[in-house]
């Protein structure tokens, strides 16, 4: 146990998807462990959209481990919070090892935690009980509102925030369409997490197949995608609308994040004006200290008692990180998109769909 693998930043990417080039994996000595340290061995590492903006606006610079949030165990500790063993939330990042406890870098709102297995598998914390879930019940129940009843519109319905929002909106009683990128992404929208409709957003009729399933126009959009599916959603929504704003995934090999934002609204910018329109900008780190213990306390009812479903997309292997990430950003992944890292500690019992 002498080295500790690691995906670095081999360059700051300007424009585009991700390339080859962007990524060099090394090996590094072990991380040295201080007072109030403890030393953990990544299991699981997440990937998601918001780091490939890290990467392309200099957030994270050349030659830095890739950030990623992570389920890891416990090494070996001089922390009085963690005992070896235990396994914890960290965000260690793309490596093998990383540390957790003093001097360390948090992230921001993403503290770290001892995780309690028996109650969730691991890779939960990094999913549906963690920031993926936090981001669908803020922007969803927090800022939308929902009531009973009223028609809900779901863009990339079937991944890692996108499965949660359909689930949580059904749990209010509200009527569900999803949109996705694949059949057989469709059907499970449909046929497993309960929404009344979804379309493939590929299909040649899809705006007129968006028509159809929302009849009555459309009260919440929860926006994930932007592009051509924001302006199918555009013309349908009702007076009182309301959007939670998550991110434009199929421009993010394009412009800037500020840049399509501002083209986002200009897009919409009539619409929500004759249609009072509310337009809420979603960033999850601003609802941790208010909704996180409530949110956790009711998902994880709602996870234990089968009431939300959750599909992980898993890569194996910390090498395949940056195939596995290229993927999930040009909508490849099905579910939350994961590599394990190494062997997760206990037998763990999964409410997949």
């Amino acid at each position: 146990m002498t080295s500790n693998k690691q995906w670095r930043l081999a360059r700051q990417p300007i424009e585009g998807w991700p390339t080859d080039g962007d990524f060099v994996l090394e090996s590094d000595n072990m991380p040295l462990l201080g007072p109030d340290q403890a030393l953990t061995r990544t299991i699981y590492l997440s990937l998601d959209p918001y780091q490939w903006g890290r990467r392309r606006s200099g957030v994270e610079k050349v030659g830095d481990v890739c950030h990623g949030r992570t389920v890891s165990q416990v090494v070996k500790s001089r922390h009085a919070g963690y005992k070896e063993g235990d396994v914890v939330f960290n965000t260690s990042g793309w490596q093998e090892f990383g540390l957790v406890g003093k001097d360390i870098s948090e992230f921001g709102y993403m503290h770290p935690r001892v995780l309690d297995i028996s109650q969730a598998p691991a890779s939960t914390a990094l999913g549906v009980l963690g920031m993926l879930g936090l981001t669908a019940y803020s922007g969803l129940y927090v800022q939308c509102q929902p009531k009973s009843g009223e028609t809900v519109v779901v863009s990339a319905a079937s991944g890692g925030v996108g499965q949660n929002v359909v689930q949580i909106a059904k749990l209010k009683g509200c009527r569900v369409v999803g949109i996705v990128g694949a059949d057989d992404k469709r059907d499970y929208v449909v046929d497993s997490l309960g929404a009344e409709a979804c379309i493939n957003r590929k299909a040649p009729d899809f705006i007129e197949q968006l028509q159809k399933a929302c009849p009555d126009g459309i009260d919440i959009y929860f926006e994930n995608v932007g592009g051509e599916v924001f302006e199918a959603v555009l013309p349908l929504l009702n007076q009182r609308a309301r959007i939670s704003l998550c991110g434009l995934i199929s421009q993010y090999g394009n412009d800037d994040a500020a840049s399509n934002q501002a083209r986002w609204h200009e897009t919409g910018a009539s619409v929500f004006e004759t249609r009072e329109v509310q337009v809420h900008g979603l960033f999850v780190g601003n609802f941790v200290e208010d909704y996180q213990s409530q949110f956790l306390e009711e998902m994880s009812a709602w996870v234990r008692d089968g009431l939300v479903l959750y599909k992980e997309d898993m890569w194996h292997g910390l090498e395949r990180a940056p195939d596995a990430f290229d993927a999930m950003l040009k909508g490849g992944n099905f579910g939350k998109t994961l590599v394990q890292v190494s062997e997760s500690p206990a037998v763990e019992h999964h409410h997949t769909g």
